[in-house]
């Protein structure tokens, strides 16, 4: 039985904060269970999940970002659809197609597994532009055009895609367009040595061979949860001061050094969307700084490109990033 969250109870706000923040940290400690050594990600997951956004997890084979979805998507009392991206999927594969019935003399429109709660497009990249091209619509305007009818998805909506960043061969690159679409692109890591033994221990009782079973998590939550979550992180209040902050950092990165494309206004407003799921995660009644901070390399990171020469040298953009988060002064409130 999962928790619940009425957006119009009559209580207070603070109130209804503190029982939006259990709500999110109880989501957390579920995903805990089953995705060990992982939880800068999983925080980045739910801060996406939270303000309302879509994520592209990045990893080398075996860490378990698919694992993290399904993780997810057992707390969620909401839709779940897996799209395997391979180089022959169709766009309408993906979004769906018209088929004639032969009994009614008409076409009658089958939608696709895009029309889902929570969307996992597995190795995205593996897909030609065409079809990668397929999400963009609904990604941005929750919906989908269907034989020129704009047919809604239901809400909330969210795209986990995954991505190995090793594989080159047969797989095709983002482009900028679809990248932008993304609110964060979180980074996969290896688990340090204590969290992979205790992964180990914990994989090697499990009855699917090299998976950990994602049946035993509890539902935490329901769609109208997460939409009441996501209003409630909407209204925190936000100083000026760190707005200005936010829009600071997105700005600076089209004019540092090492960086030849800079991040869009769409940074900005993801860094202050980001930074509110934060602070409702954190259990905060507003945004810090640090809120901001938190989240600015997973905004960040995909929105710029680093300079050939840089690139030559073998630095990366989170270092590039890294430096340029430690020159620009955040206020002190």
């Amino acid at each position: 039985m999962s928790e619940s969250i009425e957006p119009d109870a009559p209580s207070h706000a603070a109130q209804q904060r503190q029982r939006a923040s259990q709500l999110a940290r109880a989501i957390r400690g579920e995903l805990q269970k089953a995705v060990i050594g992982q939880d800068s990600v999983i925080d980045d997951v739910l801060t996406a999940l939270i303000a309302g956004g879509h994520v592209l997890l990045e990893g080398v084979p075996g860490l378990g970002k698919t694992l993290l979805v399904r993780a997810l998507a057992r707390c969620f009392g909401g839709e779940f659809a897996r799209i395997q991206f391979t180089p022959d999927l169709m766009p309408s594969d993906v979004t769906g197609h018209a088929v004639y019935d032969l009994q009614t003399e008409q076409f009658k429109l089958r939608k696709g597994p895009l029309f889902t709660h929570l969307l996992l497009a597995d190795e995205i990249n593996r897909a030609p532009a065409k079809t990668q091209a397929a999400l963009l619509e609904a990604m941005q305007e929750r919906q989908v055009t269907l034989e020129g009818r704009a047919l809604p998805i239901p809400q909330p909506f969210m795209v986990l895609a995954t991505q190995n960043p090793i594989e080159q061969e047969g797989t095709y690159p983002l482009p900028e367009a679809e990248l932008d679409r993304f609110m964060l692109k979180v980074r996969m890591d290896y688990p340090d040595a204590e969290q992979e033994l205790s992964m180990v221990r914990q994989v090697s009782r499990s009855t699917r061979a090299d998976m950990l079973d994602v049946q035993p998590l509890r539902t935490v939550l329901q769609a109208k949860d997460v939409l009441a979550l996501q209003r409630i992180a909407s209204d925190l209040p936000l100083d000026d001061q760190v707005l200005d902050y936010a829009v600071r950092l997105a700005r600076t990165t089209r004019s540092w050094p090492g960086l030849t494309l800079g991040a869009g206004p769409r940074a900005s407003i993801a860094l202050v969307r980001c930074a509110r799921a934060r602070a409702l995660l954190r259990g905060g009644g507003f945004v810090i700084p640090d809120d901001i901070k938190g989240c600015a390399l997973a905004v960040l990171r995909h929105r710029v490109r680093i300079a050939p020469e840089l690139d030559i040298e073998g630095l990366e953009v989170d270092h590039v990033l890294g430096q340029l988060l430690d020159q620009v002064p955040a206020p002190r409130l």
